[in-house]
């Protein structure tokens, strides 16, 4: 690998009960469920093989005990990072897609058409959201040239992620998938960040449920 070149595995938590029941986890510190548990470690027995030489985790413990799985397999210390937190939702956190458009219809609205100037009551813009998980993604990459770095967030931080690397705008709806536990895998360069290869979950039996996709579940 280039002495200029970063390579990361952006890897999403595993699963949760609110990943299953629909609801919005944002800020709210929801742990992993027995699936989750199950999937951070065959995803680590998978990365075990990647040459990872740094790991980093969002420090909300869904992502910070899967990437635990990791370091318990490779022996690497595991650094809790803000930053790599999932969007702050504010008054939608703990309710469904159909509460939310129940509720406040509005709002449901432009959650829904990813209007990058909406934020929740309470939450993050769109925009602001996206702008801290690539400002993150890029200073972490950017300590660590010519090695691998494993990055273990949330749907919609990974959503960021693919955005950056594709340069797709943020009101373009979602159509690829994120699954819990997938290691998605991208380069950063100086020059920014581009995609190796996306939703790689061979390790996993099926995928999961993500509430961060714009009100709508995504495949699992």
């Amino acid at each position: 690998m280039s002495e200029h070149i970063t390579r990361i595995l952006a890897i999403r938590h595993g699963e949760t009960a609110w990943n299953q029941d629909g609801r919005i986890q944002g800020h709210i510190d929801i742990p992993l469920n027995d699936t989750g548990r199950w999937q951070a470690q065959r995803m680590a027995e998978a990365v075990a093989d990647e040459g990872v030489d740094v790991l980093y985790a969002s420090d909300l413990s869904r992502a910070f005990d899967t990437a635990h799985a990791i370091a318990d397999v490779t022996g690497l210390p595991l650094t809790a990072e803000p930053g790599l937190r999932e969007r702050r939702f504010g008054r939608f956190e703990g309710m469904t897609q159909l509460e939310v458009s129940s509720r406040w219809p509005e709002d449901g609205r432009r959650w829904r058409e990813r209007d990058p100037a909406y934020a929740p009551e309470g939450g993050e813009t769109l925009q602001d959201f996206y702008d801290r998980c690539v400002a993150t993604a890029t200073r972490l990459a950017s300590l660590h040239p010519g090695q691998t770095v494993a990055l273990v967030a949330h749907g919609g931080v990974l959503d960021c992620f693919y955005r950056a690397a594709n340069r797709v705008a943020l009101n373009v709806p979602r159509t690829w998938v994120i699954s819990n536990a997938s290691i998605n895998r991208l380069l950063y360069s100086p020059e920014g960040f581009s995609l190796l290869s996306w939703a790689d979950v061979r390790h996993l039996e099926s995928g999961g449920l993500d509430e961060s996709t714009d009100g709508v579940l995504a495949p699992a």
